[in-house]
């Protein structure tokens, strides 16, 4: 999925280690080109990955600047090629490889298995030889000024194989997820990061151990979120960097669809609520049951323009991010390419400023949450789930 699509699927990383002293962009260029894409067409290799342009699949030189270098920001995508043979065919052609092989050595009832191996591994080759390498690509644009690194999977394994072949290619670089508690610290006033640090449940600072152990900070954030909907005014105002202006004012709500989970007769059940909400009647049955809200479909309204996403409150991934749409003019003295690089440009403006909004709402919710106002908001949040 590309990043320059309306709708995309995103996460977040942060880069963490120095940068080198030479020459920033020789060095980037240097470390994409020697780590770039290489065709598996003409070969019989199982799979391939490495770095293409953003927006040309087949482009893997990196020797010019707007091969990847856009202003503050550098752009390019993982290209992974891999052959794949359905396991029906591969027994089927294996089979007949190891009649054939039996019935030229007629004084064998079965066959070794050092044998069969090799007879595998020629089935194998022969069908790889005949099948065309799939191509998958991830879009990444790094913000040298902020240091992060937007990334258009959410795929577990996609992700690994991503920031393994950033850590490869750039040396002494690695990325650092950002989840529910790193990108509390990141929006959190200076006065209330001590509040943080003693709600922190995790007992290391492993990533794994910060975002299962803090799971209430997603848990709590779509519950308080549902509620404003409910019960209280859905306008925010504008409190991160970014596009938007500081002070701007801005609307979010849930609606659509809520995916709850939690302990019943059975084991763990599933609650999914679809459909325009007016009251949350259903969703508040399954939370007093319970239940916990772990997916929901998150809004956001700044003048005339609206952002859509749904929000997964483990790692906060945003998960079908529906921008406003680009609309750029063409005309006969713009070259393709310069329109291109307009249309990313563009494209970087309308997704940053729904992140932000995002950020300004999560940044309200935690002043109330780790604020002396938290204990008040709790009980009317309880007294909104207890009323009929």
């Amino acid at each position: 999925m590309s990043i320059l699509f309306n709708t995309v699927s995103i996460c977040q990383f942060r880069v963490a280690g120095d940068r080198p002293s030479k020459d920033f962009y020789e060095w980037v260029s240097d470390r994409l080109a020697k780590n770039s894409f290489k065709s598996i067409d003409n070969t019989i290799d199982e799979v391939s990955s490495g770095w293409v342009h953003l927006d040309d699949p087949s482009g893997n030189s990196f020797a010019y600047p707007r091969a990847f270098w856009r202003d503050h920001y550098l752009a390019f995508t993982l290209r992974r090629d891999q052959r794949k043979v359905p396991s029906v065919l591969f027994r089927t052609h294996l089979k007949n490889a190891e009649s054939e092989f039996l019935a030229a050595h007629p004084g064998m009832r079965r066959i070794s298995k050092q044998k069969r191996e090799e007879l595998s591994e020629t089935a194998r080759v022969a069908l790889y030889g005949k099948t065309l390498p799939v191509p998958s690509t991830y879009d990444a644009v790094w913000d040298t000024r902020s240091g992060l690194v937007t990334f258009t999977s959410l795929s577990p394994k996609v992700m690994e194989l991503f920031e393994s072949h950033f850590k490869n290619s750039f040396d002494g670089l690695r990325l650092l997820m950002l989840h529910p508690f790193s990108r509390a610290d990141q929006v959190l006033r200076d006065d209330l990061k001590p509040a943080l640090l003693k709600a922190n449940r995790a007992g290391t600072g492993d990533v794994l151990d910060l975002i299962h152990d803090n799971q209430w900070l997603g848990g709590d954030f779509l519950l308080w979120l549902t509620y404003r909907t409910i019960n209280q005014t859905s306008e925010y105002a504008v409190n991160q960097p970014g596009p938007a202006q500081e002070g701007e004012p801005f609307v979010a709500y849930l609606n659509d669809r809520l995916v709850l989970l939690g302990g019943g007769e059975g084991g763990v059940q599933k609650v999914s609520v679809v459909g325009s909400q007016e009251q949350f009647s259903e969703v508040r049955a399954a939370l007093k049951n319970g239940k916990q809200i772990t997916e929901a479909t998150l809004y956001f309204e700044k003048k005339e323009y609206q952002w859509k996403m749904t929000l997964r409150s483990l790692m906060f991934h945003f998960a079908s991010f529906k921008s406003p749409s680009i609309k750029l003019e063409k005309d006969n003295i713009t070259d393709e390419a310069d329109e291109k690089e307009a249309a990313f440009y563009e494209r970087m403006y309308v997704l940053e400023e729904g992140i932000q909004l995002f950020d300004s709402l999560y940044a309200a919710f935690l002043e109330i949450r780790l604020g002396k106002t938290w204990a008040e908001e709790e009980k009317n949040i309880q007294k909104w789930l207890a009323s009929d």
